[in-house]
C-alpha cells in the first residue's frame, strides 16, 4: 500500500518530496541471483538507448521536452526498445567490450587482462556508426597496441575528464563485487579507464561506476555509497603513485573529482553515509535540469566523468523501486542522459532484477543476447568458492 500511495503522489504531481524519497530509498531488496545480473547488463543497453533515442535525446537540452515525448508515446511502459528507433549507443558497445575482456582474461594476470581490454576497446570501434562516440575514446583507442606488453597505456591527457571511461565500467563491479575484492575492482577500473581518459576526473569517474555496481549487489544501503566511493580515493591515488606511470600529473588534477563529490554529498547530507538524502520539496524535471547542470565541468549536464555516476547515484537515491522514476531522473533529462542512463540502470538492475519493468522496455533492446550472456558468466566468475 505504501509504494502505491507514492507512486500515486508522483503521477499526480510529477515529482516526490524528500519525506517520501527516504521511504523509497529503504525498499527491502531480495538476495542476489544470477538473474541480477543478467538484467544489470540488459537493462543498462535499456538505459542507454532510452537516453539516447538514436541521439535525439541525448542532446535535447530539456528534460520537460522529453517527457512530454514520453507521454505522446502513451508512457514508458508502451516505449518498445528495439532497432531501428532505440538503437544502443557508444556506451553499451563499450560497456560490451569491458565485459568480454573480462570473461575471456579477468582470471589470468593483470597484464593479459589490461592487454585483453585494449583489444576489446580497439575493435569496438568497428561497431559506432550512428552511436555518437567520444571523440576521446575514438583517438585514445587509435592509440592502443595490444600486441606490445605495454600497449593498454596511454599519455596523460590534460583534457581527459570525460564521461567515456565510467560509462563502461559498471560490469567490474559485477566482477570484482566483494569487498575482499576491492584491490582488484580498483586496479581494474583505473586502468581500464586511463586506456582512454587518462586524467583523474575521467578514470575515477570508472572507479566511481564500478564500486557503485559492486555495492548494489552486496546490497549496502544506497545513501552509504558516495561516502564509501570517498573512503577510497586516498587507495586509488595510492594505486597511481604505485604504477608510476605520470604521477605527478595525476596528482595535479586530482583534487577536482574529490572537490566535485564532497560538495554533492554535503548537498545531500550524506557525507559520512549515517542519514538519509534531503532533497528539495520540488524536484521536477526543470529543478533537476538546473541541479544536473550545477554539476557539470562546461554546462553539459553528465558528460564528465565525476558527473556521469553522480547523476546516476543521485537518481538512485530517489527513485527507490520505481523503474519509471529512475527513467525520469535518470534517462529523460537535458544533460548527457544515455551515459548517466546506462550506468544508473545496470545498479537499478542488480538491485531489483525486472521488477515493475514493462517487456517492451527490455525484450527486443539491441545486443539483449550478448547482455545476458556476459552477466550470466560474471555471475560465474564473480560467485565460485
Amino acid at each position: 500500500m505504501t509504494a502505491f500511495l507514492i507512486r500515486s503522489v508522483t503521477t499526480a504531481f510529477g515529482y516526490l518530496n524528500s519525506r517520501s524519497l527516504c521511504l523509497y530509498a529503504v525498499r527491502a531488496m531480495e538476495p542476489v541471483t544470477v538473474d541480477h545480473y543478467k538484467s544489470a547488463m540488459v537493462l543498462s543497453g535499456v538505459g542507454d538507448a532510452l537516453g539516447y533515442k538514436n541521439g535525439d535525446w541525448e542532446f535535447c537540452h530539456f528534460g520537460e521536452a522529453i517527457l512530454k515525448e514520453v507521454e505522446k508515446m502513451k508512457g514508458l511502459s508502451n516505449i518498445k526498445v528495439k532497432l531501428p528507433k532505440w538503437m544502443v549507443s557508444d556506451d553499451t558497445v563499450m560497456h560490451l567490450a569491458t565485459a568480454e575482456a573480462l570473461v575471456e582474461a579477468s582470471q589470468k594476470d593483470r597484464q593479459t587482462l589490461f592487454l585483453t581490454l585494449a583489444k576489446e576497446y580497439k575493435e569496438s570501434m568497428r561497431d559506432m556508426h550512428g552511436r555518437a562516440a567520444g571523440l576521446t575514446c575514438m583517438n585514445s583507442c587509435h592509440h592502443l597496441k595490444p600486441l606490445r606488453p605495454d600497449g593498454y597505456t596511454i599519455p596523460f591527457n590534460p583534457k581527459g575528464g570525460g564521461c567515456g571511461a565510467a560509462m563502461r565500467a559498471m560490469c567490474i563491479g559485477l566482477r570484482y563485487p566483494r569487498p575482499e575484492d576491492i584491490d582488484s575492482l580498483i586496479a581494474v577500473s583505473v586502468e581500464s579507464g586511463r586506456m582512454t581518459h587518462h586524467h583523474p576526473t575521467g578514470y575515477l569517474g570508472s572507479l566511481a561506476a564500478a564500486l557503485f555496481t559492486a555495492y548494489a549487489v552486496q546490497r549496502k544501503p544506497v545513501r552509504e555509497w558516495g561516502a564509501g566511493l570517498m573512503s577510497l580515493l586516498p587507495r586509488a591515488q595510492q594505486y597511481i603513485r604505485d604504477s608510476g606511470r605520470h604521477v605527478q600529473e595525476n596528482l595535479e588534477q586530482w583534487g577536482y573529482f574529490t572537490d566535485k563529490w564532497k560538495a554533492y554529498l554535503e548537498t545531500r547530507g550524506i557525507l559520512d553515509g549515517t542519514t538519509d538524502p534531503t532533497f528539495p520539496d520540488k524536484y521536477g524535471p526543470a529543478e533537476r535540469d538546473a541541479f544536473y547542470k550545477s554539476l557539470s565541468f562546461s554546462g553539459w549536464a553528465g558528460s564528465s566523468g565525476h558527473d556521469a555516476p553522480m547523476i546516476a547515484y543521485d537518481a538512485l537515491l530517489s527513485s527507490g523501486d520505481s523503474w519509471e522514476e529512475l527513467c525520469k531522473r535518470s534517462m529523460f533529462h537535458g544533460g548527457d542522459s544515455d551515459s548517466t542512463g546506462v550506468i544508473a540502470a545496470c545498479c537499478w538492475g542488480a538491485m531489483y532484477g525486472y521488477k515493475g519493468v514493462s517487456e517492451n522496455n527490455y525484450k527486443g533492446v539491441e545486443y539483449r543476447s550478448r547482455l545476458e550472456g556476459t552477466g550470466e558468466a560474471l555471475f560465474a566468475l564473480s560467485h565460485t568458492t
